[in-house]
Formats: C-alpha cells, sequence, structure tokens
C-alpha cells in the first residue's frame, strides 16, 4: 500500500492515467465470451474500465462502502431551500439509524454506510446516538457562511475538507474496500453545488440551477440569483480547485472531492452518486484532471445541470431513473449494475470453454 501523504500536492503527484494495455487487454477478453460481439453494450466498458483501474482481469468489487458526507451552509439565509435548515442534523440520525434511503440500498448490495459531520451546525456525539459507530466526526465549523455575501470558506478550511475526505477514504481503502461510493446531506447544498457547476462548466444559471428539494418559482429566482452572486462577488478562478471550493462551494462538497482523490490515488474506483456529488467531483477534476478515468456516474440528477457537469468530466451516467435524492442512493444502484459486469467478465465462458462456434 502506498505512502498516505499529508498535501495535496503529493497526492496529485502520484495520480497517474489508466494504462490504455490494461484496457486492450479486457477488450481481449471481453472478446472471447460466448456472445455477439459486445453484446452486453455499456456493461463492457465498465468491466473493462474496473479491470485497468485495478490492473487485473479478475477484477472484484467485494467489499463495498459509502461515505456520506454532511455538512450546513450558509447561503440558506437567502430562502433558496424549500426545508428548514435542522432537517441536517435529523437527516444524519436517520443515516445512523439505519432507515435513510441510502441505507436500504446499501443493504441491499451489501455495502457499509459510514456518515461523516464535515460541518453540520449540531454538535452529535457518537456515543450518544443509536448507530453512532457509523459517525464520524470531522467537523471544520458550524456550516459556511453565506456564498452570496463573500467567501464560503477560507482556502485553509478549503484544503482541510478535501485532505479530510482523502483520509477517511484512505483508511477505508487500507481496510479492505473495493470500491467506494459518495453520498451527501446537507439543506441548501444544490446552491453551492451550482455555482461550482457554473464556474467549472461555464453554464448560465438558467441551464444549471434547478429546484433542488423543490422549491416554489420564487424560491428559485432566488436561488438563480444567490448563485449569481455568490459567482460575482467572489471571482472564483475555474483552474483552481481550492479556490473554487473556497469561495463557493462547502464543507461536505470538499470531503467528496478528497474521496474521488484518494480513489484515484490508490487505483480503486469511486461511484459518484447525483449533483453534489458531481460538484465534489468537479473539483477533485480542477486539482487533477486524470481523477475522472477512476470515477463512475451512478446516475444522471432531475437536476438540470447535473448533464452539464457530467459532460465537462466526460462521464456517462450508468442509470437514469429521474432520480434526486443523494445521499448516495443513485450510486448504490449503480453498484448493483456494475456487480453484474464484473460477474460477466468473470465468470461468463468463453467460446472455446462453451464449445461454441465462433464467428468466420
Amino acid at each position: 500500500m502506498k505512502q498516505k501523504p499529508e498535501r495535496i500536492d503529493q497526492v496529485v503527484k502520484a495520480i497517474v492515467p489508466l494504462e490504455t494495455e490494461w484496457i486492450e487487454k479486457a477488450k481481449a477478453r471481453t472478446a472471447q465470451l460466448v456472445m455477439p460481439t459486445r453484446a452486453l453494450g455499456i456493461l463492457h466498458e465498465i468491466s473493462e474500465r474496473l479491470s485497468a483501474i485495478r490492473r487485473t482481469l479478475s477484477p472484484s468489487l467485494t467489499h463495498k462502502a459509502f461515505l456520506v458526507m454532511a455538512g450546513d451552509h450558509g447561503v440558506v439565509a437567502e430562502g433558496v431551500n424549500a426545508y428548514p435548515q435542522v432537517i441536517t442534523g435529523e437527516m444524519v440520525k436517520t443515516f445512523l439509524g439505519g432507515g435513510a434511503g441510502i441505507n436500504v440500498l446499501a443493504r441491499l448490495i451489501g455495502a457499509d454506510v459510514k456518515v461523516v459531520d464535515m460541518g453540520i451546525i449540531p454538535n452529535l456525539v457518537p456515543g450518544e446516538l443509536q448507530g453512532g459507530d457509523r459517525l464520524i466526526v470531522r467537523k471544520i465549523g458550524p456550516g459556511t457562511a453565506n456564498l452570496a455575501a463573500g467567501p464560503a470558506m477560507s482556502r485553509e478550511a478549503a484544503e482541510q475538507a478535501v485532505m479530510t475526505g482523502f483520509e477517511l477514504a484512505a483508511a477505508l481503502i487500507e481496510g479492505g474496500v473495493d470500491i467506494l461510493g459518495t453520498g451527501d446531506m446537507g439543506i441548501g447544498n444544490t446552491t453551492p453545488s451550482a455555482a461550482i457547476g457554473m464556474v467549472m462548466t461555464g453554464a448560465e444559471a438558467d441551464e444549471m440551477v434547478g429546484r433542488g428539494t423543490g422549491v416554489d418559482d420564487d424560491g428559485l429566482l432566488r436561488k438563480k440569483r444567490a448563485v449569481t452572486r455568490g459567482i460575482e462577488v467572489n471571482r472564483p478562478n475555474p483552474a483552481d480547485g481550492l479556490d473554487v471550493l473556497a469561495k463557493v462551494g462547502g464543507f461536505e462538497i470538499g470531503g467528496i472531492a478528497g474521496c474521488v482523490l484518494a480513489a484515484a490515488f490508490f487505483r480503486r474506483p469511486v461511484v459518484i452518486d447525483g449533483f453534489i456529488s458531481t460538484a465534489g467531483a468537479l473539483i477533485a477534476h480542477a486539482i487533477c484532471p486524470a481523477v475522472s478515468e477512476y470515477v463512475f456516474a451512478g446516475h444522471c440528477s432531475e437536476e438540470p445541470g447535473h448533464q452539464f457537469m457530467l459532460r465537462h468530466l466526460g462521464l456517462e451516467p450508468i442509470l437514469d431513473l429521474g432520480m434526486r435524492l443523494g445521499e448516495g442512493t443513485g450510486a448504490a444502484l449503480a453498484m448493483g449494475v456494475m456487480d453484474a459486469s464484473v460477474r460477466i467478465f468473470n465468470e461468463m465462458l468463453t467460446f472455446e470453454e462453451a464449445g461454441v462456434t465462433e464467428k468466420s
């Protein structure tokens, strides 16, 4: 196992693109499977990229884990959300109790779920809560500042958020995890995510900013104004991922970016969820563009800007089910498809093994 770095530049220096030779080896294996040429479509692409990530023709996704990053956001003061901010902490407790959507779907695919307090307002104590062993407290602050009025956080806090996500993901990988999933919780977090999306992709507010948890028309207008004002006030530099995170991001978004960097550093696949997770992936990509080769887009969110984000990362979503819950739910469902991909690649007979005549 690699020695863990202490700084982001050390992480970036160690991340390398996938080797085309492993992709070609995996494609050669796929071509021998007893079926018409590439008859299972994207399943082949998934297994081949997994083979290249792990440098093996026997990829495994046996041990799965999710890091659900939680944080609160000062921008809710702008009236950008349909739900009160107190729900962030309440939902964290629901995750710990095993009753949320991500818990149900994680049980379905046999994945562990860890919840990280990256910066929520309440101070939750693991020992005082049901399921508290699932909670990791790495609070950077009690929520970010209002990005519409100034920077959401300092650059130092942004670096801390990213490295915290990196360290937590690294610990899971060192514990034997084969594949990571990212999830989120934070009332108001589609607003900083939209701001990141606009800065990184160049999309307009009408293209990127959606209704999130379901704001009405007036709320949507306030949200677009808050995002636009935040970008105008802060002038984030799209070439500097940490600058964008600090000025218009969130603590949990930084944590997700760190998870993506850790996956690439340790050569493990990471499945991002929807709009907020993809904002984290955009930050990681700005820091180190090569990370995209290690990222799988679990699904396409109903948030209108998500397609612009995925296009910028060069990713195609595995699923498109009209989902917008977050938490990691879309990533969990996608992992089931990825399991199928690996089983086909590893267990399906070749033409020779099956005694079937190949096409001429």
